[in-house]
């Protein structure tokens, strides 16, 4: 596995978006906070306001107060009182804000997150299986899944700093005109350093962008370390290095996007920092000195407690006005990442949703199927047709890469054809909804996954009920797992894996194939579609199980894929599958009759047993 070769990622299409987008986005952001605690953004904003007018009397306003009144001769005890009366309130109201914080934000901001979380699930659930293997829009999914919460916020974040800013400049610029208006100038001065931050906020964007790629590989590279499902290959040979080289790579990609984009953001910064210390902060210090002591307050010039407060709020002014334009440039920022969040879930789903309730059973029948996945330049199926009679047990069949597992997935939906069509019981599978339609189907696949839950968990793949422990003994039983599980300390309430409990129990494939087959047994489908679910028994272990199988499935229709013919014996009916079109069809008997391809990958099957379990059944 080599990676791309340094620079070889850097030519990316920038994104770029308009102003009403800009603006657009970060409503979208706020109206997503609002909808799920209005409460948390109501008390989040408001305190902005009062902690920047808070801020403007206690630090600013306050000290002129003072200053002046003592200056003018002003009754002693009437600025006392102001200042504690100023203070009292300070710390009741911060007092307030931080019980809110510490108690009742942490509540809040998870609803806000599982509010988010939720619509990114519910539209990763709807999207269709060709989406995660389009490499562009799995690259924006993964974005979105990474950006989406901490991004959503951020604009309220964002916004909340606007406003404090907001509040305290135009009380200290109201205040500085009063005393001076010629000291405005020294604090817009500010203003237009801070446009340099767009070109940081553009640098900053393209670099996490392409950081991001970098990263994922990063931890791909790593979990290859820790996972369980590489543990062998990296220990057998010599992978380890292999990996290890690309763990390097990616370190070598990190240094070269920090240095392509380093030095632009560097410039920009030094340049904003060094106006904003020499020319807005030391020049608005050294015209008030000047003003005050050289012109004097009975000339027109500053009193001492303007001077003070001119020294103090000039600086103020400046910070206030630099970090407004910061967040102006944070919006940009946010709304570029948060394009990626609004393009996910306004995607419409090329599987659409048809209107009507899925009926319980019947007939499911394939006419002229045809499908080419995109991409390809030929089609995996070619005109299939056949009829999966209600209670029929059908055995699919065919060397790899003949179409089984394809057509499996159009069956179920998770694909549509370009030609023909699937109906149930009479009625086309898109008129149907996909959660009714999808529900009449229990599936394993070849690929089947474990979940660090229970084993209760995992054979139901539900919440549990009461009730429920019955079923799922009985169906481990019916596959074959339950000798295994009745060992375990907590039996079906063992935790599976021990990646989060130390009493966990680490299953082999074997065993987590008998497991996932008790999925079939304990859900009560009139469909049931099993790919491979036997591919890591040994033939009379696998030959045990089918038997189980279909004495448990009795009366419900069975599809299933095996490569080990002695299993087909089995079935009501047999496809053959070759070169994505279906080559022979009929029973056992009647296709070793026939004398053709089934025949003969069934004796050579035989052959290999020497008149094992399968000799028995010529």
């Amino acid at each position: 596995m080599r990676r791309r070769k340094k620079g070889s990622d850097s030519k990316k299409t920038k994104k770029k978006i308009g102003f009403r987008r800009l603006v657009s986005n970060n409503l979208f952001a706020l109206h997503t906070i609002w909808s799920a605690s209005p409460v948390y953004m109501t008390v989040y904003l408001g305190s902005s306001l009062v902690y920047g007018l808070l801020g403007f009397l206690g630090e600013t306003y306050v000290l002129r107060y003072v200053v002046n009144g003592l200056e003018r001769g002003k009754d002693l005890g009437s600025i006392v009182r102001f200042v504690v009366i100023l203070a009292c309130v300070t710390c009741a109201f911060r007092l307030a804000l931080s019980w809110f914080w510490m108690v009742i934000s942490p509540k809040h901001k998870k609803k806000i997150n599982m509010h988010i979380v939720r619509q990114l699930f519910k539209k990763s659930a709807e999207v269709e299986l060709s989406c995660y293997e389009n490499p562009a829009f799995y690259d924006q999914y993964v974005k979105a899944m990474e950006e989406a919460t901490n991004r959503t916020l951020s604009v309220m974040y964002t916004l909340d700093s606007l406003i404090a800013k907001a509040v305290s400049l135009s009380a200290n610029s109201f205040l500085l005109f009063l005393i001076d208006p010629w000291l405005i100038l020294f604090g817009l001065f500010p203003l237009v350093l801070g446009f340099l931050r767009r070109f940081e906020r553009v640098a900053s964007h393209s670099c996490e962008s392409e950081i991001k790629e970098i990263k994922r590989r990063e931890k791909y590279v790593k979990r290859t370390f820790y996972l369980n499902e590489y543990a062998k290959e990296m220990r057998v040979g010599g992978m380890w290095s292999n990996m290890l080289r690309d763990l390097r790579e990616t370190w070598t990609d990190f240094r070269r996007v920090s240095v392509k984009y380093g030095f632009r953001r560097a410039v920009c910064g030094y340049i904003r920092r060094v106006g904003l210390d020499v020319v807005t902060v030391l020049g608005a210090t050294l015209y008030a000195v000047w003003s005050t002591m050289c012109v004097g307050a009975s000339n027109g010039g500053m009193s001492v407690g303007d001077c003070i407060v001119v020294i103090g709020s000039i600086g103020v002014i400046s910070s206030c006005l630099n970090d407004l334009v910061q967040n102006l440039a944070e919006f940009g920022e946010h709304a570029m990442f948060l394009e990626d969040v609004r393009y996910f879930l306004a995607y419409e789903p090329a599987i659409k949703d048809g209107t009507k309730s899925a009926p319980e059973g019947g007939d499911l029948e394939v006419k002229d199927l045809s499908f080419r996945y995109e991409g390809c330049d030929r089609d995996t199926l070619q005109e299939i047709s056949f009829c999966w009679k209600r209670g029929e047990r059908i055995a699919l069949v065919g060397s790899n890469g003949s179409g089984k597992t394809t057509l499996i997935k159009l069956l179920l939906r998770l694909y549509d054809p370009q030609k023909g069509s699937v109906s149930l019981d009479g009625t086309d599978v898109k008129d149907l909804t996909l959660s009714s339609y999808r529900s009449r189907f229990g599936t394993v696949f070849q690929d089947f996954k474990m979940f660090s839950l229970s084993v209760k968990e995992n054979v139901l793949l539900r919440p549990t009920q009461p009730g429920d422990d019955e079923l799922v003994e009985a169906a481990l039983r019916e596959s074959g797992a339950w000798e295994r599980v009745a060992r375990m300390e907590h039996g079906i309430d063992t935790i599976l894996t021990r990646e989060f409990d130390e009493k966990g129990e680490n299953l082999s494939v074997g065993e987590q194939q008998k497991l996932s087959l008790a999925r079939i047994f304990a859900d009560r489908t009139p469909f049931v579609i099993l790919d491979e679910p036997s591919s890591a028994l040994d033939p009379i272990a696998e030959y045990t199980m089918f038997q189980n199988m279909m004495r448990a499935t009795e009366g419900r229709s069975v599809l299933f894929i095996s490569h080990r013919l002695s299993s087909a014996v089995l079935a009501d009916r047999v496809l053959l599958m070759d070169g994505g079109r279906i080559a022979e069809s009929g029973t056992h008997e009647e296709l070793m009759a026939r004398n053709g391809k089934y025949a003969e990958m069934f004796r050579r099957q035989a052959e290999n047993y020497l008149g094992s379990e399968v000799n028995g059944h010529e």
